[in-house]
């Protein structure tokens, strides 16, 4: 027996009224049918703790891209590139900024610069100088108080984030519509500042006026960065590349806290600092150094305080290119990579200067902690935990002789292949890219 249920004709099974659904149109069957995504982005991440060369990797996958991103940091970073045997040094920009074809994205990451084909976001949050001010002075008390700082940049970053955080910082978004508006919530905000530091030195009046120069500059820059990402992620075929900046050991969340950034530098921030779903993550590439090195302090396991270290501290020419400071160098430290892999899902690695190594006879590689005699599963969170394991090593036979003018995986030494060949069997991530120089040409590609 038929009747009405809300304008719906029912019929009757086992005495219970079922409504009989109307036909679905083509469009909502359309909606229901699971669809690939038609762009994904390629992701470029640092798989230690930053300087593994990641610039040089980028530079290479954004010869042929039409976009390179962004997303997370600030001018903290430093990447270096060597083209035509001209070095560019990159430390907020993108390193893909010298394809002249492709635009460049800053998405959050924070911001105080301008630059020609390049497009920002309207929720990108600014440094001020009194945040880079506020920076020193953390840095000073940490050091009268514990006897060690953090090692930071000194560029601001992390009040800056701590502004985010407070909801008190201000964004581009800010910057470049009413003024009087942004300059009321500037006045607050260094105000703030003011109080909690007293001594920071700190020109509002001059500041702004300063701002408003560059409110106009960065003005024709500015774009809604959810919707500029949404249009290439689903519109024509585009080649989406993202850049990392500091590495995963330095993530606020997964890294060796508290001698870390202030940013997501895994996987993660992709979403969270560009607007980018999940499914439109394509490959993620992790750019591994032969050895390990950090700047600042903080545990480092395989760190080598004696002359294998200075050698390939010479050899490699370690200092940071943001701070000039010199950087600690020791083993390749597999466990460390593999935690990394852990948190990003490595498609694969790029192996960077592998060169460095050429003139040793033997080459160790951590492969376990230890911890009063017993192995630990994992990487450790807590740092006094981290400052007490004993590495276990795999020692490897060197090759003794140059890669540097290697082009294919066939043209480096037995050895080389071996130790190669150790570090995908130990991740079981495959290496797509080998590193033998500062070149775009001396990136040797497997796959």
């Amino acid at each position: 027996m038929g009747s009405q249920l809300n304008g719906r004709e029912a019929v009757c099974i086992n005495g219970e009224p079922v409504v009989k659904r109307p036909r679905e149109s083509v469009a909502q069957t359309a909606l229901r049918t699971p669809k690939d995504p038609h762009n994904k982005v390629t992701v470029v991440l640092g798989a230690q703790w930053g300087d593994e060369g990641k610039g040089k990797v980028v530079d290479l996958l954004a010869m042929d891209a039409d976009i390179v991103c962004r997303c997370q940091g600030g001018n903290n970073a430093g990447h270096t590139v060597v083209v035509d045997s001209v070095e560019y040094d990159f430390h907020l920009l993108p390193s893909g900024v010298l394809n002249k074809k492709a635009v460049s994205f800053i998405g959050l990451s924070f911001t105080d610069g301008w630059e020609e084909r390049l497009k920002i976001s309207d929720r990108a949050h600014i440094v001020f100088n009194f945040h880079q001010a506020a920076d020193g002075v953390q840095e000073q008390q940490r050091q009268q108080q514990e006897g060690k700082n953090l090692g930071t940049t000194k560029k601001g970053i992390g009040p800056a984030y701590s502004s985010k955080a407070a909801r008190n910082g201000l964004r581009i978004c800010d910057l470049v519509s009413d003024f009087k508006i942004f300059e009321e919530k500037f006045r607050m905000l260094a105000e703030h500042f003011l109080t909690m530091y007293p001594n920071l030195n700190v020109d509002i009046e001059g500041e702004l006026e300063q701002l408003k120069k560059y409110a106009e500059r960065l003005r024709p820059l500015v774009t809604d960065g959810v919707y500029f990402m949404h249009k290439a992620l689903t519109g024509p075929s585009k080649k989406i590349l993202v850049e990392g900046a500091n590495a995963a050991l330095l993530d606020i969340d997964f890294g060796t806290y508290p001698f870390v950034t202030s940013s997501n530098c895994t996987v993660g921030g992709v979403c969270t600092g560009l607007g980018v779903p999940p499914s439109h993550v394509g490959r993620v590439y992790g750019v591994v150094k032969a050895y390990t090195t950090r700047v600042g302090v903080g545990a480092f396991p395989t760190e080598l305080s004696n002359d294998m270290g200075d050698l390939l501290q010479s050899r490699g020419r370690e200092f940071g290119v943001t701070t000039g400071r010199r950087r600690r160098c020791g083993w390749l430290d597999l466990i460390l990579v593999r935690y990394a892999h852990w948190v990003n899902g490595f498609s694969a690695i790029a192996l960077t200067k592998l060169d460095i190594l050429d003139t040793l006879p033997e080459i160790k590689v951590g492969v376990a902690y230890n911890v009063d005699g017993k192995p630990l599963p994992s990487f450790p969170a807590n740092m006094d935990m981290l400052n007490q394991v004993e590495v276990e090593y795999k020692t490897l036979p060197g090759w003794c002789c140059s890669t540097e003018a290697a082009r294919s995986f066939e043209d480096l030494p037995t050895q080389a292949q071996d130790y190669i060949h150790f570090i995908e069997d130990f991740l079981q991530v495959p290496v797509k890219w080998v590193g033998v120089g500062k070149s775009r040409e001396s990136i040797i590609k497997l796959f």
